[in-house]
């Protein structure tokens, strides 16, 4: 199996999630395509199966665009939408730029087989949910129930992308306050925070940890010091390459596991989000559990996803599903 250059890694998965939907969400049915599309559990399954097996860096990226999806304004599919004369969409905001070209690629591709064996029944929301799932599980991630039966978003508003998304560079204050805003505990959170033990992020995401730090030290003190020498080695020209980055965890960046959470601990988390949960005394001790108890990371971890998988749902009337993930059955949006 090829893998990507160890110098690539997952931007930050940051999570701020939108109001829980009782009402929508109650809508949902695990075995909402029985009938309508009885095949959709394995055209998902088998498209993951060869995607990931030819792209190892498609799981990060399924799961990282999940997340900027569900945060944003439900988990909806209103990140796949593209621009048009109309509007600017969530995918060309700033902090979705650098989603992954794979994860896009995987969707529409699991949507067209869907097309063909039956025709306008599955949505693409619940393609996203159904394949990050599916990942998650394929590279060694905890399984956990999905509810089908999402419809697709009716409009894509790029500007609702910075309000939502938490930052690697803000305070642990604003980062708890925008996870309990919307219903998840400072425990959810951390969880949650813990998809970054795969994929790779950008450079410019952690460049201030490791260039031109202080007056006093060019580097963060409490980043480990062979990392940041090999981190200021791999970075040194991403202001012209923007695309340079590296793993989000050194030692398993392949493999879903509780290494991230040792990783922090030892100072060789790269974003300054990371060393918080390592300092913070509302998360260090939820870090050591996690990162002394791989079971009980993976518990915690699938009952955050189940819960951020039915945030902000459309259903009925409130949604449509697509017959292209990448545009409107009404080219002109919902206002």
């Amino acid at each position: 199996m090829a893998f990507p250059p160890p110098y690539l890694f997952l931007l930050f998965l940051s999570i701020s999630i939108i109001p829980f939907s009782a009402s929508a969400s109650d809508q949902l049915a695990l075995n909402y395509y029985k009938t309508t599309c009885p095949d959709f559990e394995r055209i998902v399954r088998e498209n993951v199966f060869t995607k990931q097996s030819s792209v190892p860096a498609t799981a990060p990226g399924v799961l990282r665009l999940f997340f900027h999806d569900c945060i944003t304004d439900g988990c909806d599919a209103s990140i796949l939408v593209s621009s048009n004369g109309y509007m600017k969409a969530e995918r060309d905001a700033d902090l979705n730029l650098s989603l992954s070209g794979d994860a896009f690629d995987l969707i529409s591709k699991i949507k067209n087989a869907l097309e063909l064996a039956c025709p306008g029944v599955v949505s693409c929301a619940d393609v996203v949910a159904q394949a990050t799932r599916d990942l998650v599980k394929m590279v060694g991630g905890p399984f956990y129930a999905v509810p089908l039966g999402r419809k697709d978003s009716l409009t894509s508003d790029a500007a609702k992308v910075d309000r939502a998304l938490a930052k690697p560079d803000f305070t642990m204050d604003l980062i708890i306050e925008r996870f309990t805003s919307k219903n998840f505990d400072v425990r959810e959170m951390v969880a949650l925070t813990g998809a970054h033990t795969i994929g790779f992020t950008h450079c410019k995401e952690f460049a201030n940890r490791i260039f031109n730090f202080s007056r006093t030290s060019p580097v963060d003190p409490s980043l480990h010091p062979k990392l940041a020498e090999g981190l200021r080695r791999i970075c040194q020209n991403y202001t012209h390459d923007p695309a340079m980055s590296a793993f989000n965890d050194v030692r398993s960046p392949s493999k879903f596991d509780n290494a991230y959470f040792q990783n922090v601990l030892k100072g060789l988390g790269l974003l300054s989000s990371d060393a918080l949960l390592a300092k913070d005394a509302r998360t260090r001790p939820i870090v050591e559990e996690y990162a002394n108890n791989q079971e009980v990371f993976f518990r915690d971890f699938a009952k955050a996803m189940e819960k951020l998988n039915v945030l902000g749902v459309k259903t009925g009337k409130d949604g449509e599903v697509r017959n292209r993930c990448d545009q409107f059955n009404n080219m002109v949006p919902k206002v």
